[in-house]
């Protein structure tokens, strides 16, 4: 008995894009859908030009300085300050669009807003198989194979007690149709604030966030990170959302629900 030819492999679609001051890259599996990906990065540089803070001209700077109300604005906007108004609630202000000494900035959800919508792009154009990486805020589709998970590293922050390894991991992430993001202070330092104060939030190195939705979960993950230790219990209490965080310290803490992303074979700090 001989054995036939090997299967070719499923084509695969990768595409790396600079938009909103920050690094996007789309991998699309059993697809070579490059109008779909189109699609996806001319929202992404829509969302920009619309949401962008350092901008002055965009609707968002014009509305923070009063040049323009609300109406005027592209329907995006109404939304997406909408779902801030509702994060700012779910999170007891910890959370908010107008940060304290700011003007208008909500930025802390627009990115994972529109990732979240540039993957509902892909899977309208027939590619549900992919996963949408906006600066290490992911958004996973449908499983890349039969049988087979997509995969997640988070990295390890610096810590008070030393900077990790380059490229350290703290662990792995495996699942589909999920959103994982991370708001910490290996890229930007200190730039979260505590709302209540004004001053940047300490008392974590990161914190990584899993739920069902970017658009919440990236939010969210910005509002855990200026809770600081509170974070544990406010993540435990909130439906499908999980934590695993770093403190400033190096020590590190995970809600109860966190090992059922992590794969068997990858051993969880």
């Amino acid at each position: 008995m001989t054995a036939g030819p090997a299967p070719a492999p499923a084509p695969a679609t990768r595409h790396v894009e600079h938009v909103m001051g920050t690094v996007f890259s789309f991998d699309l599996r059993g697809t070579d859908d490059r109008e779909g990906i189109g699609r996806a990065v001319a929202w992404l540089h829509h969302v920009d030009a619309v949401f962008s803070t350092y901008r002055a001209d965009s609707p968002v700077s014009r509305l923070g300085r009063g040049e323009v109300g609300l109406a005027d604005c592209p329907a995006e906007v109404a939304e997406v300050l909408d779902l801030c108004a509702r994060v700012e609630r779910d999170t007891a202000g910890f959370f908010t669009a107008r940060p304290p000494g700011g003007g208008l900035d909500p930025s802390g959800l627009v990115k994972g807003w529109a990732i979240e919508r540039a993957s509902g792009l892909l899977t309208a154009a027939g590619a549900p198989r992919h996963t949408v990486n906006g600066g290490g805020d992911v958004r996973l589709g449908a499983r890349p194979e039969p049988g087979r998970p997509w995969r997640v590293g988070v990295a390890a922050p610096p810590t008070a007690a030393g900077h990790p390894a380059r490229d350290a991991l703290l662990t792995v992430i495996a699942g589909s149709d999920l959103a994982v993001a991370t708001s910490g202070t290996a890229e930007r330092g200190h730039h979260v604030l505590d709302p209540r104060t004004g001053c940047p939030a300490t008392a974590l190195a990161s914190v990584t966030l899993v739920g069902p939705c970017l658009t919440t979960v990236d939010a969210y993950a910005t509002a855990a990170f200026a809770m600081g230790q509170a974070a544990r219990d406010w993540v435990e209490d909130m439906d499908d959302l999980e934590a695993l965080a770093v403190t400033a310290t190096g020590e590190t803490w995970r809600t109860s629900g966190f090992h059922r992303h992590v794969p068997p074979e990858f051993s969880l700090i």
